[in-house]
């Protein structure tokens, strides 16, 4: 088993011979006699401690451990003073700039192994420690993330003439904000999404048909204009049940994708959409275009009231929409996209 290594940091070669003889037998030790040979080697070796001298000329212990931790390259490595000072200031200073601990000089070769044993010790306790609280958390989140996606199916489930919306809806998504992404007219809205956390968040936009009552949301047919104003609050349902969510979940980006979607796909760009009857640029981007992908694989689909729209015919009342319904922009886009949309309604869920 590969030994540890560690630096001993010492203007004193008396120090540096008796720390080294201490160590050896246990450690890798390299012996160093000022920060400046420190600060020249860390760059090739990476010491599992560094046990360094408080009192140098050039850049003494604390000047030391201040550039240690102004960088990420070199923040995490422990750091024990060694020091002939005894005043609580400057081992309250040490402590406070990210010091471990102090050892006293002239210091018992016998002790000074031992303290470094014993925080070595507890550096990989606490090691192992967070890496299994890493792992915890990486578990809790992808299971909060599974549990929202069953949501999601079951909303999905109960409203019977939707079919598989959710995943083509995600897929035809995908194509249309590749294709945003590859644009320079969209490189300012694109550029801070996050792709996989936005995708996630496609599934939960009609999250709030849930609360939607199944005589209106299985009904066979037309919905009547009482009937539909029912409907319509699913928009408000689901940004409610994803608030709630946002107040215990870690994944908050997701959620918040999740939300902008859920709240803003049926508004329309002439401003005559729900709920709000906001227009133009006062829909957010996200909004805008989800509208298109929700209109489009709601064409492709079979409802009991009405066949399936070939996907030529379905891009034609797109198109047609430019302006009224949709933003212009994105209808262009979509046009030149649609094409990669195709295959996706033909593909099982």
């Amino acid at each position: 088993m590969e030994r540890k290594l560690v630096m001993l940091v010492d203007d004193d070669p008396v120090n540096l011979l008796t720390g080294k003889k201490a160590l050896t037998e246990r450690y890798q030790t390299l012996t160093l006699p000022s920060a400046a040979a420190m600060f020249n080697l860390l760059p090739r070796y990476r010491p599992e401690l560094i046990l360094l001298d408080v009192n140098m000329p050039d850049m003494d212990g604390f000047d030391s451990i201040r550039r240690l931790k102004d960088d990420p390259a070199t923040r995490a490595i422990p750091v024990i003073f060694l020091t002939a000072k005894n005043d609580s200031e400057s081992e309250i200073m040490g402590l406070e700039l990210g010091a471990l601990d102090y050892i006293a000089k002239p210091f018992s070769p016998p002790l000074l192994l031992k303290r470094v044993e014993a925080h070595l010790k507890l550096i990989d306790y606490q090691r192992r420690l967070e890496e299994m609280v890493e792992g915890k958390t990486r578990d809790i989140v992808q299971l909060q993330l599974d549990t929202l996606d069953i949501l999601a199916d079951l909303a999905e489930q109960r409203d019977t003439s939707t079919g598989s919306h959710n995943r083509r809806s995600e897929r035809c998504f995908e194509v249309l904000l590749d294709a945003m992404s590859k644009s320079r007219n969209f490189r300012e809205d694109t550029t801070p999404w996050d792709v996989s956390a936005l995708l996630r968040g496609v599934k939960l936009h009609d999250i709030g048909k849930i609360a939607i009552p199944d005589a209106i949301l299985k009904k066979p047919g037309k919905l009547t204009p009482e009937e539909f104003e029912v409907m319509k609050k699913h928009v408000d349902y689901g940004v409610k049940f994803i608030e709630k969510l946002e107040k215990n979940s870690r994944d908050n980006l997701f959620l918040q994708y999740a939300k902008t979607l859920a709240a803003y796909h049926h508004e329309k760009w002439d401003g005559s959409g729900y709920p709000n009857g906001l227009a133009g640029e006062a829909i957010p981007m996200l909004g805008r275009l989800m509208a298109v992908v929700d209109v489009y694989e709601a064409l492709t689909a079979e409802r009991p009231y009405k066949k399936a729209f070939d996907h030529g015919t379905a891009a034609r009342i797109i198109e047609e929409g430019r302006g009224t319904y949709f933003d212009p922009a994105l209808v262009d886009l979509f046009m030149d996209c649609a094409e990669r949309m195709r295959p996706l309604l033909t593909t099982s869920p």
